[in-house]
């Protein structure tokens, strides 16, 4: 047996990397169709990595269930009752995806070495949660899961893809590229995270701020067995945004930017206008009047927008609202 590995995390807990307690938390939002599934899937994840002596005997699951309207709940509360291996919490209303994976890290920030974040459809790769354990036990902090390949997408899914990602790392906020929400935190990034107490939540890009030793574990996504997605385009587009105004400021200044341009070139057609009427050049023209007025109107409203966006964002945090509200928890 080899020696066992203990450090202290940043609240002088002791950690074992030899055989940690692992938490897998699972965000579920109406996931009633492939929630058995799931559970026997990561189970199996369990009991292998049990067999293998990666991880401790007490490692557990930890379903979220963000707010459903269907039977999710009671299909997470039968598992519990029959493996307590099986944990969960229940939010009071429907908090979003991030929300509730926040408040599932932060349960088992105390009753683990390390959290796996994982989604209920399946689609990540439990093989790659394994490798995930086997890094974190080399000593990496924070392991990332990143898609392999998007062979398997369609090709309008690659392309929303590549922009999603090109339009945060243009805008200034830095993520990793084809990583979603899969990844392992062990307790010492945890409790790193548990110090930013923003509401409008970003996990993905709180990661790359955290620092402490990263790693990377590549896989191919596999397809959804039941169920639809809840990441819709707007969505997407939803989560990009609130990414973008959470964590940087780049879009106001590139509207300053945009708005200097325009000075300029307004002072340049301001000295044409003058010398062509003075040199009795200049002919009313209602296209080229009506084509100025339109597109420096789309401009000064896209301007309102970006900076509506900043202040609804600085409304949200100076309110300090809880970000999530637990209703009931089943973690015995």
């Amino acid at each position: 047996m080899p020696q066992a590995t203990n450090i202290y995390d940043t609240t002088g807990t002791v950690m074992d990397r030899t055989r940690p307690v692992i938490a897998l938390v699972v965000p579920c939002y109406n996931e009633q169709e492939v929630l058995p599934s799931t559970a026997a899937t990561l189970g199996k994840l369990l009991d292998t990595m049990l067999a293998e002596e990666l991880i401790s005997d007490k490692s557990f699951v930890m379903f979220v269930n963000d707010g459903s309207h269907d039977n999710t709940w009671q299909i997470i509360t039968a598992l519990h009752a029959g493996d307590k291996r099986f944990k969960a919490l229940s939010l009071a209303h429907n908090r979003g995806q991030q929300a509730a994976m926040l408040a599932g890290l932060m349960t088992v920030r105390e009753m683990s070495d390390a959290a796996i974040t994982i989604d209920a459809d399946m689609q990540d790769s439990p093989d790659a949660a394994i490798e995930m354990v086997r890094k974190f036990k080399d000593g990496a902090d924070i392991v990332y899961g990143v898609r392999a390949s998007r062979a398997s997408d369609s090709w309008f899914k690659r392309s929303s893809a590549r922009a999603f990602y090109s339009m945060q790392q243009h805008m200034g906020l830095e993520t990793i590229y084809d990583h979603s929400e899969f990844r392992l935190m062990g307790r010492k990034s945890l409790d790193i995270l548990a110090q930013y107490g923003e509401s409008n939540l970003y996990l993905r890009g709180i990661m790359t701020n955290i620092g402490l030793r990263t790693d990377i574990v590549t896989y191919d996504r596999a397809p959804r067995t039941a169920g639809v997605t809840k990441y819709t385009i707007g969505k997407l587009l939803t989560v990009s945004i609130d990414g973008i105004t959470s964590f940087t400021a780049q879009p106001m200044r590139l509207i300053f930017s945009v708005g200097s341009f325009l000075l300029i070139a307004d002072i340049i057609v301001a000295i044409w206008v003058l010398v062509s009427h003075f040199q009795g050049r200049a002919i009313s023209g209602w296209s080229s009047l009506m084509l100025s007025i339109w597109f420096l109107g789309s401009l000064v409203l896209i301007a309102l927008g970006i900076i509506g966006e900043y202040i609804g964002k600085i409304y949200v945090e100076v309110k300090h609202r809880p970000r999530y509200n637990i209703s009931e928890k089943l973690i015995d």
